[in-house]
């Protein structure tokens, strides 16, 4: 069977791997699980699930009460670092950003406390999930607001299975820009064969506004975001997805960003997206493609056979969603001579700013690599370093790294490319060879 057509029948499988380890230092205090490469969870059906994993995230702990999963939120102010050298106080769950995980069965009831450690009231909204109209989280609609201080008790059994995120549904555009978001992931009671997978990935798009030098996401930016983050990391600061070669891959994509739309592009590898909104997509209507558009407010899963090894982008395709704390208010000095004429305008500029040098007279590509000091709490625009240089992308962007042999799931380092299989520089006699001379 070719892949195109192992992919067409739905057969999927998720690459990724490499899960952040600090998340266990908060795990025990914030009731939360650091989330780690799963063994597969048992049902109380009997069936067996495989549990999902959040690179650079966590999970909610549960326990069983009469009957119930009981989960505990609480809503307060989070210290972030979306990536070394650039934190903000958020607002988030049990001491992280985004919310861990809520991970359950279909069928399960689940009994969430919310506790509200805000300055405002609060609720939480179960984004896609079918729950009675008291339990729906809308303040002032479907219950009274979560008040400071407070704790409310929401009561639901899960009727549906797939992919779904829980946000606070009062004060949105505050609460939600500052980062009161998460993901609520329903395995099926039954799991069938053809629906199974090796690696099960979730990843929560968002957007921010964090000028340099401030210490809080501005909440009520309408256009200008400037960290763009998978799981609230930017790059390099993403833990990169590890699949081993012939693994079936799931990637379930949440969007909560407060404007935007990402189409998220694989590379290396091609994809049928299985879920929208929570609803399995019928096989008559997948096919084979390499980009996913998930609109703000969506859900979906994508799946993959990692055949192909290699270090292989994912990425927003929106060319400034892959940029750190990028504006548009600068000029343009694309092709400009700051150097080397006969009145250097960097040499006079010097004279009243020691060390400056004009950016971005060739392109933006070099200013990330220079290294130059930058304003306080900021990060350059563009990424890090890579095995053959430096990386011009931040933002939204990771790696997935698929390998032929792993000892691990851990991230293995860069790939190193079989002879023959890497662009180079051309040689004279390569060039005549082929008549390019």
């Amino acid at each position: 069977m070719t892949r195109r057509k192992l992919l067409g029948s739905g057969m999927a499988a998720l690459a990724a791997g490499a899960v952040v380890r600090r998340m266990g230092v908060v795990a025990e205090a914030a009731g939360v699980e650091a989330s780690t490469a799963p063994a597969a969870a048992t049902t109380e059906a009997g069936g067996a699930y495989l549990p999902v994993e959040v690179p650079n995230g966590a999970k909610l702990a549960w326990k069983m009460v009469g009957g119930a999963k009981v989960f505990h939120l609480i809503a307060e102010e989070v210290e972030h670092e979306f990536a070394p050298g650039l934190k903000a106080k958020c607002w988030g769950y049990n001491g992280v950003v985004h919310g861990p995980v809520i991970e359950a069965v279909e069928g399960d009831v689940v009994r969430i406390f919310v506790t509200n450690k805000l300055p405002e009231a609060t609720t939480v909204h179960w984004h896609g999930l079918k729950v009675p109209s008291g339990m729906d989280g809308v303040g002032g609609l479907s219950h009274a607001p979560i008040e400071p201080g407070q704790t409310f008790m929401y009561e639901f059994t899960l009727r549906q299975d797939g992919t779904f995120m829980y946000h606070a549904h009062h004060d949105e555009m505050t609460q939600i820009a500052l980062g009161l978001t998460g993901m609520f992931i329903v395995h099926p009671r039954e799991v069938r064969a053809e629906e199974r997978v090796d690696r099960d990935f979730v990843l929560l798009l968002h957007e921010w506004r964090i000028d340099p030098g401030s210490e809080r996401p501005q909440p009520f930016e309408m256009t200008e975001f400037n960290v763009l983050t998978m799981n609230a990391k930017v790059f390099p600061a993403t833990a990169s997805l590890v699949a081993r070669k012939g693994e079936r891959v799931r990637v379930r994509l949440g969007n909560l960003s407060p404007m935007s739309h990402h189409p998220i592009h694989l590379h290396g590898n091609e994809f049928v997206v299985t879920e929208m909104d929570g609803g399995q997509v019928p096989a008559a209507g997948r096919h084979v493609g390499g980009t996913v558009l998930v609109p703000v407010g969506s859900t979906r899963a994508i799946e993959f056979v990692a055949d192909n090894p290699g270090d292989w982008a994912m990425h927003c395709h929106m060319t400034h969603h892959v940029m750190n704390q990028m504006g548009h208010h600068f000029p343009n000095v694309v092709g400009m001579q700051s150097a080397g004429m006969m009145d250097p305008l960097d040499e006079k500029i010097r004279r009243l700013v020691p060390g400056y040098m004009t950016m971005g007279a060739k392109g933006t590509a070099s200013m990330g690599s220079m290294g130059m000091a930058g304003p306080e709490n900021s990060i350059a625009m563009e990424g890090g370093a890579g095995k053959h240089g430096y990386i011009t992308m931040g933002g939204m962007f990771t790696v997935v790294k698929v390998r032929e042999e792993l000892a691990s799931y851990e991230d293995p380092g860069w790939y190193e490319n079989p002879p023959g299989t890497m662009a180079g520089e051309a040689t004279v006699e390569q060039m005549r060879a082929n008549g390019i001379l």
